[in-house]
């Protein structure tokens, strides 16, 4: 098992790996928690029942598809890359179409498992890989330092270090909360044990945070450490039924709801898998190895997904945190996939590692991959804009997909100017116009 994870060649042992499974499954465990409250509208009142997707059933078919879904890339890809369903999609399925657009779920299923089919499609034809390794280094090395922003902004959200304001979009928080404390607190702590370099340092620093949130009754405390794996019967086979009604399928709305779902996992999961490679000393020659596998892996946990019953499953950035711990291997990804087959049974515990808990862990791992900025060249004007504009813009439109688009829009055109023509790939041309296409028929 050693030579087939190359732990010699990457410098990595089961401890590490062990470790950095454990940690990235902790850093995204909030999944668990939100996505089935997302996907079956709870709190939004007024929503006739059969608009809502059991949650109990959305709980099990999350699990079942990060399960699938990592292990698959963890023994197949042999990347240190967790999946889930994605946090923005799922807002996407249950606010923009089941209520925006009035597409029963069970036809938004329908739309995701087309589009996990196509994505299948485009990896197995290479164009997704050509894509990937078609992106200049420079801009790789960007989208990396871009998602290390957009999840540390997501940890300091989260905890509610940093908060909506109406006249400045953002503020700071009440860092006289007890809740914002117990994270300056977790965020202090993991630098120590980050600047001291002890193993595991952010997932000891985790663990402890949580133990100390629970002493003082900032956290809840779990109601019981085992319980009955409820039925997936709901939501299981459901995305077959939207076939059924072919004249809900072949018009131009469902055909927008698959583009996006298409588009969003697309350059999400490429943006991901970049990042982490980057992250993890892993692109050769400006080529990430194995990458079609990796986004195969994408692919299969898409449709297994759409057909347990969950919106898009994709790579999630918080598998940064795992890499920050130690993972290099695909092994620390087998580690994490059994981790959520058994929350199926220990769900109870899952509601201590709240976003106070993980969001240390997000933040440290932000600045680890904004190291990549110094890999960028800055002095060259038509690289600086475009690599800057893929940073910043995550953040603040809260989406990696968003980002890269607007970057790799101007691209070409800085260079362009520069007259550094035979420096661009053709295929950032077709990007380009892709993105411009997409910012004018498909984001509203």
């Amino acid at each position: 098992m050693k030579r087939y994870f190359q732990f010699d060649e990457l410098g990595t042992n089961y401890r590490r790996e062990a470790i950095g499974g454990i940690t990235t499954f902790l850093s995204m465990a909030y999944v668990l928690a939100v996505n089935p409250a997302m996907l079956s509208l709870a709190g939004v009142e007024g929503i006739p029942d059969d608009m809502r997707m059991d949650i109990n059933a959305v709980f099990v078919a999350t699990c079942l598809a990060a399960f699938i879904g990592t292990f698959i890339m963890g023994v197949w890809a042999r990347y240190p890359i967790a999946l889930a369903p994605g946090m923005g999609l799922n807002a996407f399925f249950a606010f923009s179409v089941v209520l925006g657009m009035g597409i029963p779920w069970q036809t938004a299923l329908s739309g995701v498992l087309v589009s996990g089919v196509l994505f299948l499609i485009l990896t197995a034809s290479g164009v997704r890989e050509y894509v990937i390794n078609a992106i200049p280094m420079e801009m790789k090395m960007a989208v990396s330092a871009g998602i290390g922003f957009f999840i540390a902004f997501v940890g300091f959200k989260g905890a509610g270090f940093i908060v909506a304001d109406e006249n400045t979009l953002v503020h700071i928080g009440n860092i006289h909360d007890a809740h914002v404390i117990l994270t300056i607190f977790g965020l202090v702590l993991s630098v120590i044990l980050m600047a001291r370099k002890v193993p595991g340092a952010i997932f000891i620093g985790m663990i402890i945070t949580a133990i100390v949130g629970l002493v003082f009754n900032l956290l809840p405390m779990p109601e019981a450490v085992v319980s009955k794996v409820p039925s997936i019967a709901p939501t299981f086979g459901a995305a077959f039924e939207g076939f059924l009604n072919p004249s809900e399928l072949f018009n131009v709305q469902f055909l927008v709801v698959v583009l996006t779902f298409l588009f969003v996992d697309f350059f999400d999961t490429a943006g991901t898998l970049v990042g982490i490679a980057s992250q993890a000393n892993l692109i050769k020659d400006n080529k990430i190895p194995r990458a079609s596998r990796a986004l195969a892996a994408d692919s299969f946990a898409t449709i297994s997904g759409a057909i347990l019953g969950t919106s898009t499953t994709t790579s999630y950035v918080e598998s940064t945190a795992g890499v920050a711990a130690g993972a290099r291997t695909g092994f620390a990804s087998i580690v994490s996939s059994l981790l959520f087959l058994l929350a199926i049974f220990f769900s109870p515990l899952i509601v201590v590692f709240t976003s106070e808990v993980t969001a240390p862990a997000l933040i440290i791992v932000g600045a680890l991959m904004a190291s990549n900025l110094s890999k960028v060249e800055w002095t060259r004007f038509e690289v600086a804009v475009p690599a800057f504009l893929t940073v910043i813009m995550m953040p603040l439109t809260y989406s990696v997909a968003t980002g890269i688009a607007i970057g790799f829009i101007f691209y070409p055109i800085t260079m362009l100017v520069a007259g550094r023509k035979k420096d661009i790939h053709p295929i950032m041309y077709v990007l380009a116009v892709i993105f411009i296409l997409y910012f004018i028929f498909i984001l509203r």
